[in-house]
């Protein structure tokens, strides 16, 4: 089965050698990520640099390395599903469409911290917690 990354779960990973960071590296599920999260992890470098302590030359290790374990997803294949997702998601967040799309194209749940993600009931999100629940115990 796969999962959808919020780009927030991968910049934890990224900032601290976490449970988080371990669920990336160790979990069997297909990982996807938007390419246009890449862009995104990139505008907060600055701060992902400076929360982490690591130098720019570890954070692009450690970006690769994390980056090993998912499949990175192009708008182009989940673009027809941005009007659906827009409704899914209605007043939640409209940043958060994007993950709402994936899911929808590949018919999978969404991992994400945000409380409010689970407000709508057409797509599973499971947080931290609920991943090690549900992927890692059914892995064992």
């Amino acid at each position: 089965m796969s999962i959808v990354v919020d780009t927030n779960i991968l910049i934890s990973a990224l900032i601290k050698d976490s449970v988080t960071r371990n669920l990336i590296l160790n979990i069997k599920e297909i990982l996807l990520l938007l390419e246009l999260d890449l862009e995104e992890i990139d505008n907060h470098k600055e701060e992902i640099l400076d929360k982490s302590g690591l130098s720019e030359n570890e954070f692009e290790v450690m970006l690769s390395f994390l980056l090993k374990n998912f499949k990175i997803i192009k708008t182009e294949e989940v673009i027809n599903y941005r009007e659906e997702a827009i409704e899914i998601i209605g007043n939640i967040d409209k940043d958060d469409v994007v993950f709402f799309a994936t899911a929808l194209a590949f018919n999978c749940p969404i991992w994400s911290d945000d409380k409010r993600l689970k407000e709508q009931k057409k797509i599973k999100v499971f947080n931290t917690s609920e991943v090690i629940d549900y992927f890692m115990h059914e892995n064992i």
